[in-house]
């Protein structure tokens, strides 16, 4: 099993748990990026600077998951592709994206993008917070303990 996260977007504090949790199993971890990243001197965690662009470290993502493979994303749609390929979607607020559960995801966010094209104005996703951190950090430690 890999573990990849679509990093642009996500929090340096799940990175730090992504880290320590690489270093702990030895699972291979890599993240994907537009810019370089810092990670750890571990022969297990790398990261990819791919070209700027709409959805290009997705596909990077989706052309290298396989199956029983982790990604850790709030992207969606990045979540449907790799779950049709087989694999695990964690978003960092320690949801995990299913095939149950996809389908209606991607309507309300496709419901959404609607209506902000149409001139309503929404708030955005709520602050990340300490629950949300301690919440990725229980999901990923379940996930990992089941493929042992």
């Amino acid at each position: 099993m890999h573990v990849w996260v679509d990093a642009d977007a996500c929090p340096a504090v799940i990175k730090e748990i992504l880290f320590r949790a690489a270093q702990r199993t030895g699972l291979p971890l890599t993240l994907v990026a537009n810019q370089p990243l810092r990670t750890p001197p571990m022969p297990n965690i790398r990261s990819v600077v791919v070209a700027a662009g709409f959805d290009v470290a997705d596909n990077h993502i989706v052309q290298a998951v396989e199956v029983g493979d982790l990604v850790v994303t709030a992207d969606i749609p990045l979540a449907a592709e790799v779950i049709a390929k087989g694999g695990h979607a964690l978003n960092p607020r320690g949801e995990f994206y299913s095939t149950e559960n996809i389908r209606q995801r991607l309507n309300m966010r496709d419901f959404m993008d609607t209506m902000r094209s149409s001139g309503v104005q929404m708030g955005g996703p709520a602050a990340f917070s300490q629950k949300d951190r301690q919440a990725f950090a229980n999901q990923l430690d379940r996930f990992l303990a089941q493929r042992r």
